[in-house]
């Protein structure tokens, strides 16, 4: 047998995702559509991943603009960017090794960077002291939460170590959960509630795993993905009085702390702690990850993140820094993004009147958009959408007859999934199906993003319902 047919058992583990089946399809469609196959649709709408790019909104020209320059350098003597776009280009290309962004950089990243990432989480926190040491940069938020889990997971202990996590979740974190050889220990977010977490309902997570692993570490996801709902206050520090008790490791996932509708307010979980004061500000130990691939800079494909550690102990900071250094370090204009995201232009700066404008029609695309979605959609029989509080998607609930549930077992499909793959069909609109992140036995969702113009959500809106009324209708 060779090594590869050797795969691990925990990777065996991990099950085949269902937006595998509908990108199969999608792919099929797509190349049909170019054969000249007659469809009721011209083109697919994919508004199944959060990349506001992908989705045709454009990417800031001051970010670009200096990103270009790092690139080509001789850019930074043209009169064609504004004066500060080649000024911040001069900076970072100094903070650069050999003035090259082709160079490596130290493991934790550029230090500069760094530095200013601390800063920028100091103001962001009311004050709240940062220190760069305890500041790690990485090719994404997902690579950070990956090396942390394998700090703190023990495939080999026995009972197994565990993760408690929120339903409904992004599937890449129980993954990586599984993929190490832990065990997901799940919890529900209350769903007629907003979406909100109960602490109740993390004692029950954590008495259910009993018997069966060893939860050593709390995972929360805020603003929510895929579900939308923002915590307050009170409910972060429910959590936090929560894991201080239960000696559980926190882990905050705040990459959409940009994102904010529906007067919501974004507040750190750093934040709350330190404002809660000792013995929990100086005992609980907090990783909390950012990332240049969401908000509204959402620059995806550079591979720009970062996690800051609060409360670690000194040697096992140690050993996370030695997980970090395997990779080099994060890639280098993934590291300058992070730099532009933390650090826009400011009022009185050549670049900001348009920067300013480019950002408020995001943010006027992204608050349509989450508004006219709930409302459509809760008109629509067989749906019910909580409020979009934040984020880049949301979440409906789909109450589907007995005979759409019947066909799709029929098919071998879960029953949100059939649905997702006649919505592609039919209506040229991919959408993914609740299953693909957790949901309570018997309820049925979607999820889609939102980070769209608003004329493509409009049509994503107009073929759902059209859709949607003929399916209830075939099917009731």
């Amino acid at each position: 047998m060779s090594v590869l047919q050797e795969l691990s058992q925990n990777v065996k583990s991990i099950k085949p995702l269902e937006y595998e089946i509908l990108a199969r399809r999608l792919k099929m469609i797509r190349k049909e559509l170019r054969q000249g196959e007659r469809k009721p649709y011209k083109e697919v709408l994919d508004v199944s991943f959060g990349d506001l790019h992908m989705s045709g909104l454009k990417p800031l020209s001051f970010v670009r603009q200096v990103l270009a320059a790092c690139l080509y350098p001789q850019l930074i003597k043209s009169s064609t960017f504004p004066v500060d776009v080649k000024q911040r280009a001069q900076r970072l290309l100094r903070e650069c090794a050999g003035g090259s962004v082709g160079s490596y950089t130290a493991t934790a990243g550029i230090h500069e960077i760094v530095q200013r990432i601390s800063e920028f989480i100091t103001r962001r926190d009311g004050g709240v002291p940062c220190s760069p040491e305890n500041i790690f940069i990485s090719p994404g938020s997902q690579w950070s939460i990956g090396n942390i889990l394998k700090i703190l997971l023990n495939s080999e202990a026995s009972p197994r170590t565990g993760v408690i996590t929120p339903v409904p979740n992004h599937s890449t974190t129980n993954s990586s959960i599984m993929s190490l050889g832990g065990v997901v220990v799940p919890y529900y977010l209350n769903e007629e509630q907003g979406w909100q977490l109960q602490v109740e309902e993390l004692q029950r997570a954590l008495d259910s795993a009993k018997g069966q692993c060893n939860p050593i570490a709390l995972f929360v996801t805020n603003p929510g993905n895929p579900a939308g709902q923002v915590q307050s206050r009170k409910s972060m520090q429910d959590v936090i009085r929560f894991v201080s008790e239960k000696r559980l490791f926190l882990l905050a996932d705040e990459v959409y702390q940009d994102l904010l509708y529906e007067n919501s307010e974004f507040v750190s979980y750093k934040r709350v702690l330190a404002e809660m004061g000792p013995p929990l500000s100086d005992t609980v130990e907090l990783a909390s990850f950012h990332s240049a691939s969401k908000g509204f800079i959402a620059e995806c494909g550079l591979r720009g993140g970062y996690v800051e550690l609060v409360n670690v102990d000194p040697t096992v900071m140690k050993h996370i820094h030695t997980m970090f250094s395997t990779d080099t370090c994060a890639p280098v204009l993934g590291q300058l993004a992070l730099d532009l995201m933390i650090n826009p232009p400011q009022p009185g700066d050549p670049s900001y009147p348009l920067y300013h404008k480019e950002v408020e029609h995001i943010r006027t695309a992204l608050i349509h958009n989450a508004k006219r979605v709930r409302e459509v959609l809760n008109s629509l029989p067989g749906f019910s959408c909580q409020p979009v509080e934040g984020g880049s998607f949301v979440f409906p609930r789909l109450f589907l007859p007995a005979k759409a549930i019947q066909q799709a077992e029929e098919m071998g499909m879960k029953p949100d999934t059939f649905y997702c793959m006649r919505l592609l069909e039919e209506a040229g609109v991919l959408v993914l199906p609740g299953s693909e992140y957790g949901q309570k036995e018997g309820t049925h969702h979607i999820r889609f993003c939102i980070m769209s113009p608003q004329e493509t959500m409009e049509e994503v809106l107009r073929r759902i319902t059209s859709f949607h009324t003929q399916f209830m209708r075939d099917l009731s």
